[in-house]
């Protein structure tokens, strides 16, 4: 995948650190360990969330799309707007779609994901002309940090099977 063209902002990297605190909370109950923060306009923390498909048996349970729900209530409105969503793993077409309908005007994630990711690895939800909203990516925010945390889970799952 492409380096981050943009630098890192640091931010972005003490943003994906809670990202990465949120992803270690999927692992109590067997979840893929993917964290999201909402970092709102004045870089207060709008809503958490982490993997919980395994613990809901809810198939829209991703980290992305529970902390972009945390962060409406807190912010009393579905708008984003000047929001901030940081993941560690490039988003999946629901995600970003999810990220694009609540107005999100950045996106900042970690690992990218070449099988399922839709900020640019398969597709490109995020700055997709044809829709109503556009997205920055800002990728590869301690990306060997968010990586490392998913091939140790996956090779854990493998010798357990």
């Amino acid at each position: 995948m492409p380096p981050n063209p943009l630098g890192t902002d640091p931010l972005h990297s003490q943003w994906m650190g809670l990202a990465l605190e949120a992803a270690h909370c999927a692992l109590e109950t067997a979840d893929v360990p993917i964290g999201a923060v909402v970092v709102g306009p004045d870089g207060t923390v709008l809503g958490t969330g982490w993997n919980e498909r395994e613990a809901t048996g809810d198939p829209t349970a991703h980290a992305e799309v529970l902390a972009l729900r945390r962060a409406a209530t807190v912010a009393g409105s579905w708008r984003l707007e000047g929001c901030t969503l940081v993941v560690t793993l490039e988003p999946c077409a629901m995600c970003a779609g999810a990220a694009v309908l609540a107005r999100i005007p950045r996106v900042v994630f970690g690992a990218w994901d070449a099988k399922a990711g839709a900020a640019g690895s398969v597709f490109d939800v995020l700055r997709e002309r044809r829709l109503n909203h556009w997205t920055e990516v800002i990728p590869g925010v301690r990306e060997g940090e968010s990586a490392d945390l998913l091939r140790e889970f996956f090779a854990a799952q493998r010798q357990r099977s």
